[in-house]
This record gives C-alpha cells, structure tokens and sequence, in this order.
C-alpha cells in the first residue's frame, strides 16, 4: 500500500528551499535566482528500503505569518494546504542572520496555531548553503544544540548547489513522518516512476 505524506517547505525569500527541492527532484542547480511567489506543488514517489512512498512537496513563498485557521489559511492562496499537512521542512541561509529569526517565528506560530488535539506534526530546521560557511553568522553547534534539545526539532544542514545532504534531508523527513520501514541506519532511497509534465518524479 502506498502512503501519501504532505510536506510543506517554507523559509524566508533567497534562503534557496526551491533550489533544495528542486535539487533532490531533478538534480540540477541554478545560479539565476527566482523568488517563489505562488505555490508549488510537486508529487515524486519515493521508492525507501523497497517500500513506495508519495511525497506531496509544497514549496510556499515567505509567508508573513502562519494562518491561525482554517478560514484565513483558504483565503489567501499561497497558504492553501499548509495547516493539514504532515510534516514541515524550515529552511533558512546560514550566512543570514534575518532568515534563521524568520524561521524561529514561523515554527513557534505552528505550534501556537495548529489544531488542538491533532498527533505532534514534525519539523525538520535546515541551514542551507553549507558551501558557504566561512560566512556563517551563528555558530552550528548552537543552533544544534537549541534545534534538538530546546525546539525537540529535526536539524540537517545542506548544500543545495552542491548537492551535499540533501538526499539525508528527505531520508530524515521520512523516518521522522513515522514510516516504520525506514527507520534503518542504513537506509536506500531512489525516486519511483518517470518524469512527467504533472507529476515531477524522476527513475
């Protein structure tokens, strides 16, 4: 049987969340910069330990704020879909100082606003452009240590250009979703099906 796990993507403009999906989907990087101003939906199937998952990735433009209901969520269409799903990604520039605020703001609205009595919603925090760290601007053993011992948050630092963990990334995100198959040490994951125009999945 084949499960579906929604996943929201969200950071602040320029902290290159798209870059990252688009990275694990396709495996290609651009250096032209294209701020995300709609939502973007991507459907790949994950094939993990020989066990198929769908993954229904959204990547949201920066929102100002986390909608507090499902009223105001449907009333803006950038947010439509982001208080029912499964998990969160938080992506923010380790280079930005701003990014890693706006992303510490966003996580403490989802705890404040998600539906009471729902199961605990996982999130993940990840510092993206690890290539560039001789410019990071908050020590990662602090962020961390405050991520998985203060927030009780998943933390994954990457490189979109480069490709370098981000592959861990979705590995992560789904032994944290609670598939029980994909909780190995070792775990096998390569994308299921062909690319096509209205599902972007890769073989």
């Amino acid at each position: 049987m084949v499960t579906t796990f929604k996943v929201a993507v969200l950071g602040a403009q320029g902290v290159g969340k798209s870059a990252i999906v688009r990275q694990f989907l396709y495996n290609e990087f651009s250096e032209a910069r294209a701020p995300t101003k709609t939502r973007r939906v991507y459907l790949p199937a994950v094939v993990m330990n020989g066990h198929v998952h769908d993954l229904q990735i959204m990547d949201f433009p920066p929102i100002t704020s986390f909608p507090v209901n499902t009223l105001q969520e449907w009333a803006d269409a950038c947010c439509r879909g982001l208080r029912s799903v499964h998990a969160y990604i938080l992506v923010y520039d380790i280079c930005c100082f701003d990014s890693f605020e706006y992303i510490k703001t966003i996580r403490q609205q989802i705890l404040e606003t998600r539906v009471i009595g729902t199961t605990e919603t996982p999130i993940i925090i990840v510092g993206n452009k690890r290539d560039l760290q001789r410019g990071r601007v908050i020590p990662r053993w602090n962020v961390s240590n405050l991520v998985k011992k203060t927030w009780k948050c998943g933390y994954i630092e990457c490189s979109a250009k480069y490709n370098w963990h981000v592959l861990l990334l979705f590995s992560e995100l789904l032994k944290s979703l609670g598939c029980a198959r994909c909780k190995h040490v070792h775990t096998a994951i390569r994308f299921q099906g062909a690319l096509r125009r209205n599902r972007c999945t890769i073989m």
